[in-house]
């Protein structure tokens, strides 16, 4: 299988399947001489995993990390960096119904169509227990580009949304509550909606933002590696993602140029940042800002029509562990992949010229 293997000069490439033994990844290009903080890598792992709060999936892991080379004495060595985190509570018992039939939505007929086989436990290798391995190597990244600040969280769930700007924001709130809103107020809303939808057996998408503060200009490059192509390309892989949209995005459609373009001030900022950060596919200094949308999760626990392989409809109780709404957990992880995206422009950019 092809597509396992993210990044250019910083490469992620993972493994391992929702129930199966373990996950897992190996990390090449990491600079050697990097001192890790192992307490950063697991409190984003903390945030990442299941179980957390009473309004995501109740699945109990531990996600502890093992790292099993490219490390010595706490500092990297160069060399790849391999890591397994084992799957502890996996209960395959639950997807056992699935064995000859596609849930709507989900990955399970394409993957039976393009390989013939599939691991139907939990949703195999399609399962966003795979994101783990990309907090990882996110965590490692985000202390390789030390003076840049990568923060994500929830804006909106549903038709709740947080209607400031993020300058307007305390980013120092968005710990303080399961859904991972820095609106304290809006979370609370976004909590007690989440839950009713739970009760219902139904799910509910949302919108994670990210903003990535102190980058220094001249990140990315013409004309197939803009930065914001690769930052579209790095949260459109992420599990449950239908859109990505950065600046003013689709709003500036309805802005006339004059109005849209950011003006340069003395000290080379800009004025309003419309660009997001990025102009040609290069950062110009300014800060980074993204949205990216989940879809609700696609297994209900309420009763869904599937499609049996033989060709006939059969309805089915939704059964397992899931979370009604996938964006107080995708936080980290957009996070994650923000970062492997940045320090593989960052490594890029360092050899753009003498």
């Amino acid at each position: 299988m092809a597509g396992n293997t993210f990044g250019k000069l910083f490469r992620l490439t993972t493994f391992g399947e929702s129930h199966g033994s373990a996950i897992g990844g190996i990390i090449d290009g990491c600079p050697a001489g990097l001192k890790l903080d192992f307490d950063k890598i697991e409190l984003d792992m903390r945030r990442r995993r299941p179980g957390q709060s009473v309004i995501v999936t109740q699945r109990k892991e531990e996600d502890a990390v093992e790292f099993l080379s490219g490390i010595f004495q706490g500092v990297t060595t160069g060399t790849p960096i391999a890591f397994s985190i084992a799957n502890t509570n996996a209960k395959s018992k639950d997807y056992s119904h699935l064995k000859d039939t596609y849930r709507p939505s989900h990955a399970d007929y394409t993957y039976d169509a393009k390989y013939g086989i599939r691991d139907y436990r939990g949703g195999g290798r399609a399962s966003a227990r795979e994101t783990a391995a990309r907090v990882v190597a996110g965590a490692i990244a985000k202390q390789i580009m030390k003076d840049i600040s990568i923060t994500a969280y929830v804006s909106s769930v549903g038709n709740v949304c947080l209607d400031k700007h993020y300058t307007e924001l305390d980013f120092d709130n968005i710990e303080s509550n399961m859904v991972r809103c820095p609106d304290t107020k809006t979370a609370l809303v976004m909590e007690e909606y989440i839950r009713g939808i739970r009760k219902k057996g139904d799910t509910i998408g949302g919108v994670v933002t990210c903003v990535i503060k102190n980058v220094p200009v001249g990140l990315g490059a013409p004309v197939f590696d803009k930065l914001h192509a690769k930052l579209g390309m790095a949260m459109l892989s992420i599990n449950a993602v239908k859109g990505f949209e950065y600046g003013s995005g689709f709003a500036g459609t309805k802005m006339l140029g004059s109005a849209h373009n950011d003006r340069f001030l003395k000290d080379f900022t800009t004025e309003t940042n419309y660009s997001g950060g990025i102009q040609g596919g290069i950062s110009n200094g300014e800060d980074i800002y993204f949205n990216v949308a989940f879809k609700p999760v696609a297994t209900l626990m309420q009763k869904q029509d599937l499609l049996h392989k033989e060709g006939r409809i059969v309805t089915e109780q939704g059964r397992g562990r899931h979370d009604p709404c996938v964006v107080p957990r995708a936080v980290p992880i957009v996070e994650a992949m923000a970062a492997m995206v940045l320090v593989d422009a960052w490594l890029q950019a360092r050899t753009d010229k003498i």
